[in-house]
């Protein structure tokens, strides 16, 4: 097969969907790659690197998209790209449809087969391509909030772990899946009072087992909420239903009743966000403020530290991408039910149930549109 990696064109998005040493291994399989030069770059790798490994080396986007039969990427495609994209060319990618009408119109007019890293499920429910950014963001959450918590950035001016004989800052924490386990942690480690909240007892149950005596766990409802704003300075969403809208659990009347410099960060702002006054900002403008409360709402927040996430998606990614390469995407999806969950848009269908519900569009059976394959 033959395999794309274009440079990401986001805002500030510095991360590679492959490594080189990815090239190698799927060299072993035979395929051939065409990276897109200076794509690595950002993550600390060159274009000798990757031809080193046995890439071949494009100058424009436009070549990588018109040669390859599948493009591997970090983010989506954005308006400048869809116009490169082929009828039955596969991109494996964070797609996050759910969060933009238009990138799912688009997909559907292009025809391609789009298999969303977001949405490959294994049977337990967990998202394995979606963990390790989870992750970064989690860990980088805590950190972001901490720092526009200075009056300088227009937060409250209050230390995250406080000092002896000062009160710590307190962190409420919104969904105790990877993010806000991974924002806890890191929260707690800072010396922070940390609340972490969902509607998962037995969740919160494994959460009080293993969580330092810092955090604590609170059931997630509106009168909770509405209590625990009052006195959070720092309020991380974390919120997460797979392939789906995020539900606003934060509403635009709760600002009213926080401190002024309150900090928001929204890591569910990929899938729109469970703070209804967020809306997605980058790493050259990552905040605005509504209400006298600062919103953190960066969509890419792991592209601020691409050598980690690179490494820590591509470690995720490569073996999915090997069986898309070595069977094509028809039987690798057929052979892997974990691949199969993935597809959200097929040939100008879409198959994915969050997505068609967040656009009130047809959704087609996958298993029809996965012609036998001999």
């Amino acid at each position: 097969m033959i395999i794309g990696v274009p440079k990401e064109i986001k805002n500030n998005e510095n991360r590679v969907a492959l490594t080189p040493a990815g090239v190698a291994e799927l060299k072993k399989h035979h395929h051939t790659i065409y990276v897109q030069s200076t794509a690595g770059s950002g993550s600390g790798f060159t274009d000798a690197e990757y031809e080193q490994a046995g890439a071949q080396i494009l100058a424009t986007i436009e070549e990588v998209y018109g040669t390859a039969d599948m493009i591997i990427k970090v983010k989506e495609p954005i308006a400048p790209e869809y116009n490169f994209i082929k009828e039955g060319q596969l991109l494996f990618t964070y797609f996050h449809f759910a969060s933009s009408e238009e990138l799912t119109q688009a997909m559907i007019a292009r025809k391609a087969i789009c298999l969303a890293y977001e949405t490959v499920e294994r049977k337990d429910g967990s998202l394995p391509l979606l963990v390790p950014m989870s992750e970064v963001a989690g860990r980088m959450a805590p950190q972001e909030g901490a720092k526009y918590l200075e009056k300088p950035l227009k937060g409250r001016g209050i230390l995250l772990g406080g000092v002896p004989g000062v009160k710590p800052a307190h962190v409420l924490i919104l969904g105790g899946g990877v993010v806000g386990t991974q924002a806890a942690k890191i929260a707690a480690g800072l010396g922070a009072q940390v609340t972490i909240m969902d509607i998962n007892l037995n969740r919160l149950r494994e959460l009080a087992d293993f969580m330092p005596a810092n955090v604590i766990t609170q059931y997630s409802n509106e009168y909770n909420i509405r209590e625990a704003i009052k006195t959070a300075d720092l309020i991380i969403g974390a919120v997460l239903i797979p392939g789906a809208k995020a539900p606003h659990l934060i509403t635009r009347d709760m600002l009213k009743e926080m401190k002024p410099g309150t900090v928001l960060v929204d890591v569910a702002v990929d899938q729109g966000g469970c703070i209804e006054t967020c809306q997605p900002t980058t790493h050259e403008n990552p905040t605005y403020i509504i209400d006298d409360v600062v919103h953190y709402c960066v969509a890419n927040m792991p592209g601020a530290v691409p050598y980690t996430s690179t490494l820590a998606l591509t470690n995720a990614t490569l073996p999915y991408a090997v069986q898309l390469a070595n069977k094509g995407w028809q039987k690798a999806c057929l052979d892997n039910p974990e691949l199969r969950s993935g597809l959200n848009v097929v040939n100008g269908e879409v198959v994915y149930k969050g997505v068609a519900d967040a656009w009130n569009l047809k959704l087609s059976n996958t298993t029809e549109l996965l012609e036998p394959v001999h």
